[in-house]
């Protein structure tokens, strides 16, 4: 059982941004689970979000006129990061619309200050930290969805193949289900608040080792291709092409290998394996059945 949630009196309000997305949506069904939130889920269509005992909100980083009506009488807020080059100051924005008593927990990544101090990912987290709430950061490795996801590498998985520019380097994968598990605790419950988690999966693989647990639960061989980050980020422009050759720098320089506890020490069971994920994951591992 869990414990009861000590935010505030009364039943605490949580509202997550991006409530259809990878840690958004799970993080919403964790809180009505416990059944003693009020979830309010944030969305640039509130009418998409169909989440039961979910209250669809409207939310859109390029609305800020709505951001008041969205964090009034809110105890709490997930913030999932936006991928553009203006976040830190929306993020910073957001927060001054936001009651000071309004505890924050934002989604941000695995290593972030390997882009320095004037580095975008570290001024968006400063945002945070300088804005006179309570504040959680979550710092994740790379998604276990993303084998799962046609946006990135499900199609190519399916057809056998594995494109990614490594360098050799290895990553500590991680369940977006875990870093939901971490956000709920951090977003509810005391103990958190001024704390940075770095969080992975329990272990930390190289490509190869990678490919061949895609292969035992796709049922066939899927097949590891080393890609240059110029490949690997073409058919992106602007910003997003950017940001996406930086991440595979920084794959390939490490960033996201190291291996933490951070999942069971907050949430007291084990982070989830990359083999346990792709046991229970829909195509194309259903095809090991």
């Amino acid at each position: 059982m869990k414990s009861p949630s000590s935010v505030g009196a009364g039943t605490p309000r949580v509202l997550i941004t991006g409530v259809r997305g990878k840690t958004g949506s799970p993080l919403a069904r964790l809180l009505v689970e416990r059944n003693d939130v009020d979830v309010l889920g944030g969305s640039s269509n509130p009418d998409s979000v169909a989440m039961d005992s979910v209250q669809p909100t409207a939310f859109s980083w390029d609305a800020p006129s709505g951001w008041k009506a969205a964090t009034e009488g809110v105890d709490a807020v997930y913030i999932v990061r936006p991928d553009r080059a203006d976040a830190p100051d929306l993020i910073g924005a957001l927060l001054d619309e936001t009651p000071v008593r309004t505890r924050i927990v934002l989604l941000s990544e695995q290593d972030a200050d390997y882009m320095g101090v004037d580095g975008w990912a570290p001024r968006a987290e400063r945002a945070v930290r300088d804005s006179g709430h309570a504040w959680t950061i979550l710092r994740p490795s790379w998604f276990m969805q993303v084998f799962t996801d046609p946006r990135f590498y499900r199609d190519q998985v399916a057809d056998g193949k594995l494109p990614f520019s490594s360098g050799g380097a290895s990553l500590a994968w991680i369940d977006a289900w875990d870093i939901a598990a971490v956000a709920e605790r951090a977003l509810l419950d005391e103990g958190h608040a001024g704390q940075v988690y770095e969080l992975t999966g329990p272990e930390s693989l190289a490509l190869p080792r990678t490919a061949e647990l895609l292969s035992a639960a796709a049922g066939r061989t899927v097949a590891l291709h080393e890609i240059t980050i110029d490949e690997a980020v073409a058919g992106t422009t602007g910003f997003e092409r950017e940001l996406f050759a930086l991440t595979f720098e920084r794959v390939r320089a490490g960033s996201f290998a190291e291996v933490t506890d951070s999942v069971e020490r907050v949430t007291g069971r084990p982070a989830r394996s990359l083999r346990a994920f792709l046991a229970d994951a829909g195509p194309p591992f259903v095809r090991a059945a």
